[in-house]
């Protein structure tokens, strides 16, 4: 798989009826191992190994409607209350980070009114904030720490 700008981590890598599968932690099984996936377990890992986030408050794979459509947000992000906080969208490393690609999010939180939105292609990390007073979004020049999340949540 390709070179991340991601901490490494111990990959847990198996085959099933031939295809190769990566352990997802949030989900407790292993999954078809896309270039997507091999970016959100990174992701996820960094997340939780040096952002201090609970696993038992992200879920992958998260269900929403959207004008009548299913759609699913790559991961959630919870505060305790299991209030949405933050929507991850993941991209191959071979696909370019676009406005195209924020506009994606950006339906999604038309939904969830997060108060975090990332994007990565595992090379590329953006994080914004909404403002929803002013309608516009702020670009971070980290991602926030889960106590960071959680502090910013009080502040309201």
């Amino acid at each position: 798989m390709f070179p991340l700008n991601l901490p490494e981590y111990d990959i847990k890598i198996a085959e099933k009826d031939g295809k190769p599968t990566i352990f997802d932690n949030l989900r407790r099984c292993y999954v078809a191992l896309t270039p997507e996936e091999w970016v959100r377990q990174h992701f996820i890992h960094f997340l939780t190994e040096k952002r201090g986030y609970p696993p038992t408050m992200m879920a992958n794979e998260v269900s929403l409607m959207l004008n009548n459509t299913r759609r699913r947000c790559d991961t959630v992000v919870y505060d305790r209350t299991l209030s949405p906080r933050m929507i991850i969208e993941y991209k191959a490393p071979t696909v370019k980070i676009t406005r195209e690609v924020f506009d994606q999010i950006l339906r999604y939180n038309l939904v969830l009114q997060v108060d975090y939105l990332v994007v990565s292609n595992g090379l590329q990390h953006f994080c914004c904030k909404p403002d929803y007073v002013a309608g516009q979004c702020t670009f971070l020049d980290n991602i926030p720490t889960y106590s960071e999340v959680i502090s910013a949540l009080q502040q309201e």
